[in-house]
C-alpha cells in the first residue's frame, strides 16, 4: 500500500510477508498470524473485476486451511473508499454483445459473498470510505467484525441503475430495524458510519486515524477485543439520520406496494419524507417493484444462500431487459443522469413483469455447493 492510501491498517512491518502485487489488483500479504487482502484498484474506487474476485476466492480458500493464518483482514487502498461495487462498464458492454461475461461475473461474485459470509476463520472488514453494491457483498455479511469510520458511505444504489439490490443485500435490508430496509432499497439512500451500525450493516466505528493500530493488535488479540480497543461509540460521530427519521419511515413504508409508499411519502408533512418520494420517482419503476417483491422474499429467508440464488435469477432477467443498460448509460457511460425507463411509470408495471424475474433458471440456477458446503444449495 502506498503512503498516500486512504485506509492504512498496516501499523508497522512486524512479521510482515508480502506475497506479491497481484496483476488482478489484489494485494496479498501476511502480518504474523494475520492474512491481509487489500483491494488495489484505487482509480476505480476498487470496483471488483472478475479477476479480482477470482484472486480473493483462491487466496481465501488457501488460507482457510493454512495453520499459520488465524484471522483475515479485508480492506482497500486509495483515497476514496473500500469498494464501489462491481465493474458496471463490463456489464454495460456485455449486455450489448451477450458474451456471457456478466453471468460469469455475477456467479463468481455471489459464490465469493457466500464464502466470506461463512468463512471458518474470523474476517475483519474495514469499510473506510465508499462501500457500495459489491463492496456490501464482500464486506457486510460477516458477523461482528465490520468496521466503519467517519468517512464511510454505504449504499445499495441498484434501483438507480435499472437493477434490484443483489449480492445478498436484500437480506441485510430485510433484517434492518423497522422499515429502514425498504427506505434504503427504494431510495438508494447513502448511510454514514452511524447509520450503517444502526441498520445492521456494520458493527463498530473506529476513527480513521486509529486504523494503523489494527494489525498490530490483531497479531496478539482476539479480533473482537482488538476492535473494541480502537472503537468509539457511534454517537461520537453525531446522530444518525435513519434513527432520527424512524417515525415517518416506519409509517410511510408500511404498505402493500410501491405506489402506496410513494403516495404516503408525498403526503407526509416531513420534508425528508417528500424528498424520499421524489427520489423514488427517479428510479426504474420495474426495478422498484422487483426490489419490493425481492425484499418480501428476503424477509422469509433464514440464511444468505436462498437470497443469493434469487439474486442471480433477478440479475439475469434484468440483463435481458432495457433498464439495466439504460441505467448504466445514464449514470456511468455518458453521465447524463437522465435515464428513460421502460416502463416509465409505476402504474404500468404489471405483476407478470415482476414475477418473471424470480422464475428458476433451471440448470443455470446458482449452485452454492462449491463453497465448501457452508451455505444451503438451491432453495
Amino acid at each position: 500500500m502506498s503512503p498516500s492510501a486512504r485506509s492504512d491498517t498496516s501499523g508497522g512491518s512486524d512479521g510482515f510477508v508480502d506475497e506479491g502485487d497481484d496483476p488482478g489488483h489484489v494485494r496479498v500479504r501476511r502480518h504474523g498470524r494475520v492474512g491481509r487482502l487489500t483491494l488495489d484498484r484505487p482509480e476505480a474506487i476498487n470496483a471488483l473485476s472478475l479477476r479480482m474476485m477470482v484472486t480473493l476466492d483462491t487466496v481465501l480458500r488457501r488460507w482457510e486451511t493454512d495453520p499459520q493464518i488465524d484471522v483475515v483482514v479485508l480492506d482497500g487502498t486509495g483515497r476514496r473508499g473500500f469498494c464501489a461495487g462491481g465493474d458496471l462498464r463490463v456489464i454495460y458492454e456485455d449486455a450489448q454483445n451477450r458474451r456471457g461475461v456478466s453471468e460469469r461475473l455475477w456467479r463468481t461474485e455471489y459464490l465469493l459473498d457466500a464464502l466470506i459470509a461463512d468463512y471458518r476463520k474470523p474476517v475483519v472488514t474495514v469499510l473506510d470510505g465508499i462501500t457500495m453494491g459489491g463492496g456490501i457483498g464482500i464486506g457486510c455479511h460477516i458477523i461482528r467484525h465490520r468496521i466503519v469510520t467517519e468517512r464511510s458511505v454505504l449504499a445499495l444504489p441498484e434501483v438507480a441503475l435499472g437493477l434490484a439490490p443483489d449480492v445478498g443485500g436484500l437480506l441485510l435490508l430485510a433484517r434492518a430495524p423497522g422499515k429502514l430496509g425498504a427506505h434504503l432499497a427504494l431510495t438508494a439512500a447513502r448511510m454514514g458510519g452511524v447509520d450503517a451500525v444502526h441498520a445492521g450493516f456494520a458493527d463498530a466505528v473506529v476513527p480513521s486515524e486509529r486504523l494503523g493500530q489494527l494489525l498490530p493488535l490483531l497479531q496478539r488479540m482476539d479480533p473482537a477485543d482488538a476492535i473494541a480497543t480502537l472503537a468509539v461509540a457511534p454517537s461520537a460521530l453525531g446522530e444518525g439520520e435513519l434513527e432520527a427519521h424512524r417515525g415517518w419511515i416506519d409509517t410511510c413504508y408500511d404498505a402493500d406496494e410501491v405506489p402506496a409508499v410513494v403516495e404516503r411519502l408525498a403526503a407526509h408533512p416531513e420534508p425528508a419524507a417528500r424528498a424520499a418520494a421524489e427520489a423514488i420517482t427517479r428510479m426504474s419503476p420495474l426495478a422498484l417493484c422487483v426490489t419490493w417483491c425481492g425484499l418480501d422474499e428476503a424477509h422469509k429467508a433464514d440464511a444468505l444462500g436462498p437470497t443469493l440464488v434469487q439474486d442471480l435469477r433477478v440479475s439475469y432477467r434484468f440483463l435481458d431487459g432495457p433498464d439495466l443498460v439504460e441505467g448504466i448509460r445514464a449514470a456511468v457511460i455518458d453521465k447524463s443522469r437522465s435515464p428513460v425507463w421502460s416502463p416509465q411509470r409505476l402504474s404500468d408495471v404489471t405483476r407478470a413483469m415482476v414475477d418473471r424475474h424470480f422464475a428458476p433458471l433451471g440448470a443455470a440456477d446458482l449452485d452454492l455447493s462449491p463453497v465448501l458446503g457452508r451455505s444451503a444449495g438451491k432453495p
